[in-house]
């Protein structure tokens, strides 16, 4: 390539490695190296630059079940886009939830050097750190350390997500007959690990108490799935008249559908129901189901846009606490929604 420009071998290898304007090669030259480049479809060792530099310019991604889910795809979007961003590959990896498996790719990773991990889990919940990560920049994703670690955590703000939730119906004019369907009423009354649960709970009691409006009732389901919506909204209905439903998923919401259908009562016009998720099946649903989204793109994003601050700090400080970055939940505003009716 440097007989093919015209340049001696030292200065092809300088403006390749992007020191020539530093150490004064002509613009002219400059071009004819990098045209002989293109022309050649000359291309580095990535092998070499990272035993020079290193670095390897990758990125470990391993998950339970986020590679496989089509839900949180967009997850893997977001951090292959940002990672490409700056020029790096991913590495994705899966677990199925097998933590042998999951040490073992982690080995796999560091084996092959990779600047940096992400650790995501497909549902919101705390997990036990796995040691070997702490070795390398890492950040985890849609989970919180059940131990304190120096890794930072990027997460759904649930919690903002419970009163945006609320706040629906609340704007809508509803202040009785509000019920919970998957979890509630009290902080306790949630599925077992799960931290969506909690925090989503946390939020909608703090929007109603904002205004003065408590809970009418609840009903907790072991599983947020559209059967068990459907037998928690069955049983709701043997003993009360709501006005309004709040469903901790989407799912559980169309099973809540089918059990209002069931005895007559129609959405928006006899109960309104705001939902969580963003789920496929809340623009299927008629009416279309108003909901709060799960981020799944913004938060691959993210990951990756705090790792990069992970690799360029400092690792001497280990005795820090990771930051908690929480990502917005938006509401997707449909048509499940409709304005309380006058009291009689």
């Amino acid at each position: 390539m440097a007989k093919a420009a015209g340049v001696s071998r030292t200065t092809a290898s300088l403006v390749l490695s992007g020191r020539g304007r530093e150490l004064r090669i002509s613009q002219d030259v400059e071009q004819r190296v990098l045209k002989a480049a293109d022309e050649l479809q000359y291309r580095p060792n990535i092998v070499s630059v990272g035993l020079r530099t290193g670095t390897t310019r990758t990125i470990g991604f391993i998950s339970d079940t986020v590679a496989t889910s089509r839900l949180a795809g967009d997850m893997i979007k977001g951090a292959l886009e940002a990672a490409r961003d700056r020029g790096f590959m991913l590495f994705i990896g899966e677990t199925e939830g097998d933590a042998e498996l999951e040490g073992l790719l982690l080995q796999a990773m560091q084996d092959r050097q990779v600047d940096g991990l992400v650790l995501a889990s497909m549902f919101t919940r705390t997990i036990k750190v796995p040691k070997p990560i702490t070795a390398t920049p890492a950040v985890l994703l849609n989970a919180l350390p059940e131990q304190p670690t120096p890794l930072p955590a990027v997460l759904p703000d649930e919690v903002e997500a419970g009163r945006r939730a609320a706040r629906i119906l609340l704007e809508a004019g509803h202040r009785d007959g509000i019920y919970l369907i998957g979890a509630g009423p009290g902080l306790r009354d949630v599925p077992a690990e799960s931290l969506a649960a909690v925090e989503r709970l946390v939020g909608i009691r703090e929007a109603l108490g904002e205004m003065g409006v408590t809970v009418a009732g609840a009903r907790t389901c072991p599983d947020w799935q559209p059967e068990y919506g459907l037998a928690a909204t069955r049983d709701l209905l043997r003993t009360a008249r709501p006005r309004a439903l709040i469903c901790f998923n989407d799912r559980i919401a169309m099973g809540a559908y089918q059990a209002l259908d069931d005895v007559g009562l129609k959405v928006p016009a006899d109960v309104s129901i705001v939902s969580f998720d963003d789920h496929p099946i809340a623009s299927w649903m008629r009416p279309k189901l108003t909901t709060v989204a799960l981020p799944h793109y913004e938060l691959g994003r993210k990951a990756v846009d705090v790792l990069f601050t992970e690799i360029d700090r400092d690792r001497a400080d280990s005795d820090r606490v990771g930051e908690v970055h929480r990502v917005p939940m938006p509401v997707r505003g449909r048509e499940s929604v409709a304005p309380a009716a006058p009291e009689p």
